[in-house]
């Protein structure tokens, strides 16, 4: 009997951390203040800077105090600030959700991160 409460002890803990993620991938991602149409259409040469990532997240207390920002391209652009990139091409994006005792949501997070190579247009 001990045995079985102690199992069921440790199931109802692991269930107390909870999370998710999903993952995609995509061709060209510009940070917001290029307009990629326009950079596309009259065929500029690019410079390769090499890989660059960023992540962005949003927390949460009691699933209504909200801070933070997991926007997509916050992710971006924290990950081509530090190259001064305009692009990442061949990006890979995962969206991440956690939740410390989820059934109460004490506190939860949710984190979007970006990976791919950072790239500059040439005028």
């Amino acid at each position: 009997m001990k045995q079985t409460l102690v199992r069921l002890m440790i199931f109802v803990e692991v269930l107390s951390l909870a999370g998710c993620v999903s993952v995609g991938s995509l061709g060209v991602i510009t940070k917001s203040s290029v307009d990629p149409v326009a950079f596309l259409k009259s065929g500029h040469n690019i410079q390769d800077l090499g890989p660059a990532q960023g992540q962005a997240c949003r927390y949460f207390i009691i699933a209504v105090v909200p801070w933070g920002d997991s926007d997509i391209q916050t992710a971006v652009d924290r990950a081509l600030a530090p190259t001064g990139a305009d692009a990442l091409v061949n990006v890979t994006t995962s969206t991440s959700l956690y939740g410390f005792i989820p059934v109460y949501n004490i506190l939860s997070f949710t984190c979007t991160s970006v990976k791919g190579t950072a790239i500059k247009f040439q005028k």
